[in-house]
């Protein structure tokens, strides 16, 4: 029986402000909070409320059938708890119907699987955290941003105990097969891996309101029938989009949630079922294995890396973020941490591109690609003369970490010792209490009352 997967992205860009060569060690404050308090108030209205409303009728009219996933960055979750809860609140309400899984990604949004293990694995791990905070459910299967995936990526998501992972099933990775199967890592075999159908997933987030589209105008019927009439082995069908396809991408004026909105209904008289990731992963036996000796990624024609890292600025930007990594995770500085999460972010890198692209891409601030690489690399230019203020250059990283693992200890120690002053102050006070306590007066003696003498023997007798 074939099964659609549907899976939507949720994440929020944090814009950074204009931030010239002259503010650096002056202004250790990079983000625009006008923009970024009115983008995602924007989007929240325009797409993600009304999507989320869609698919929160669709799981109340069809029970159990109908199934949904969805993955957050961390850095979008947190720009949605300041400017739009209500969209964290309807994700929770779907939660409880238990036809929703949350899948678990890097926190940043970043390209940290690209360059540090170590980084990448925190990453994940606390975007995870909080995913299981918000829905109270620990995550089984992970994607990583964008869908950036590799042999060696898909061998450290395996290792942080995931079991299934999302990915793009690109043609020049599968070359003759089909991404309707469930495949396995190369270098884990216990990893499975679910590939994006490109041709149906972006009929819906790129496609549908192009009036210049052969498929156009496209209906729900016609697209459930296109999937029944797939070969019958080919049972998995994995429609993987942004949420903001609905109603951004593809405008509301479109019709588009209600050709969404139909779908179950069309697909349930196909007898074609709905299913998430974990589901999946726990009915299918993997087909074999999928090489991918080079990252690919579902981003443009080339579904590579290359929009992030094509020419020399993204790779000296990429190179010097990345060149503070371990420092930063050995020092775990709450403060540099966060301007971590936000720097790391792809779409810094994305705003340098040089590649044409045939989609739309808003720069915001920046005039070209040159002016965002020049933007960027001011503000990391400070925020690495932080850092090293912080933890100096002289120190190598051994040494740092032996230094501040040291200095955790003492405060460990300091601590525990500090409660047991607490506790013994605590019992000192109460030994001091019960001796200052005046003793009770002992009560005085009544006297016994006389007994009544015996009457005589002769008194007895009269």
């Amino acid at each position: 029986m074939k099964t659609i997967c549907l899976y939507f992205e949720i994440h929020q860009i944090v814009h950074l402000k204009r931030y010239r060569f002259f503010d650096i060690g002056t202004d250790h404050y990079y983000y625009d909070d006008y923009e970024n308090e009115r983008s995602i108030t924007d989007i929240a209205e325009r797409s993600y409320m009304p999507a989320l409303n869609t698919l929160h009728d669709m799981i109340n009219e069809n029970g159990k059938y109908f199934k949904v996933a969805f993955s957050l960055s961390g850095t979008g979750i947190e720009q949605l708890e300041m400017h739009a809860p209500q969209v964290l609140e309807k994700l929770q309400a779907m939660n409880e119907t238990g036809c929703v899984e949350f899948l678990a990604e890097p926190y940043s949004h970043g390209l940290s699987s690209l360059a540090n293990e170590e980084t990448f694995a925190l990453d994940v791990k606390k975007q995870a955290a909080k995913i299981e905070e918000l829905f109270g459910k620990k995550p089984t299967v992970a994607r990583n941003s964008s869908l950036i995936y590799s042999d060696d990526i898909g061998a450290q998501i395996a290792a942080l105990g995931f079991k299934g992972m999302l990915t793009e099933g690109a043609k020049h990775v599968l070359g003759w097969k089909s991404p309707h199967y469930v495949y396995n890592c190369n270098q884990a075999p216990n990893l499975k891996l679910l590939l994006r159908d490109i041709e149906l997933s972006d009929d819906i987030s790129l496609r549908f309101n192009n009036s210049e589209w052969d498929g156009y105008p496209l209906f729900a019927d016609a697209y459930i029938d296109r999937i029944a009439r797939l070969p019958e082995e080919e049972q998995i069908i994995n429609i993987f989009m942004e949420l903001s396809a609905l109603g951004i991408a593809q405008p509301l004026s479109s019709n588009i949630l209600d050709f969404i909105h139909a779908l179950p209904g069309c697909a349930k008289e196909k007898g074609i079922t709905f299913s998430t990731p974990t589901e999946i992963c726990k009915a299918c036996k993997s087909v074999g294995n999928l090489d991918v000796p080079d990252t690919l990624s579902w981003v443009d024609e080339e579904r590579d890396c290359s929009c992030w890292l094509g020419n020399a600025m993204q790779r000296e930007a990429f190179n010097k973020l990345y060149s503070v990594a371990d420092r930063l995770r050995i020092a775990n500085d709450p403060r540099i941490n966060q301007d971590w999460d936000y720097l790391q972010a792809s779409n810094n890198f994305r705003f340098m591109t040089t590649k044409p692209s045939n989609v739309g891409l808003d720069r915001g601030i920046y005039s070209g690609p040159f002016d965002a690489f020049t933007n960027y690399m001011n503000i990391l230019g400070d925020f690495i003369n932080r850092v090293n203020a912080l933890y100096p250059l002289d120190i190598d990283n051994d040494e740092l970490e032996g230094l501040l693992t040291t200095i955790k200890n003492q405060g460990d120690e300091i601590e525990m010792k500090d409660k047991e002053i607490t506790r013994l102050k605590a019992r000192l006070e109460k030994l001091e209490g019960a001796e200052k306590k005046p003793a009770k007066p002992k009560a005085e003696k009544k006297p016994a009352a006389k007994k009544a003498p015996a009457p005589k023997a002769e008194e007895t007798k009269k």
